[in-house]
């Protein structure tokens, strides 16, 4: 049986929020450094003939799916969910050029983190398992996703 290998990229991006109905200082639109650490599993290609020979998963190659389906929509912009009274305000900002991503869902770290582990098993390769993810919101603040809690 092949030897299981975790790897893991990190990746950063600026992002906005609020919190619809929160009642903390999070109910205000502002932003945050996130930096978001991917670990995937795989068994090491073990075949000379290949050029990702000795690699899980090239790290280019998970960079494109995370920059694709995570950094570059989300960075820079204002996330907010469309499932609440924050729909009006985020026609209002994009009316005026702003970038808003609107989401079905409260935008908290436990909510995103949620999200970005849809978005990335979908893109993953036959064979690659998304391991866990780690979305830091602070230096103090983080949420993590892990596969063996979502079996």
């Amino acid at each position: 049986m092949a030897q299981k290998i975790r790897i893991t990229k990190e990746f950063h991006f600026e992002t906005g929020h609020a919190l619809y109905g929160y009642d903390g200082l999070c109910k205000n639109v502002h932003g945050h450094s996130y930096k978001l650490a991917v670990t995937v599993m795989g068994s090491p290609i073990v075949d000379p003939s290949q050029t990702k020979n000795g690699m899980v998963l090239d790290f280019s190659d998970l960079k494109k799916i995370v920059k694709e389906e995570i950094v570059f929509p989300f960075d820079h912009a204002t996330v907010l969910n469309v499932n609440s009274p924050h729909k009006e305000l985020a026609e209002e900002m994009e009316s005026r050029g702003h970038k808003v991503l609107k989401v079905s869902y409260q935008p908290t770290s436990e909510m995103m983190v949620l999200d970005f582990a849809d978005k990335i098993k979908m893109r993953l390769p036959e064979g690659i398992s998304l391991f866990a993810l780690k979305l830091r919101e602070t230096e103090t603040s983080f949420a993590e996703w892990h596969a063996a809690d979502n079996l």
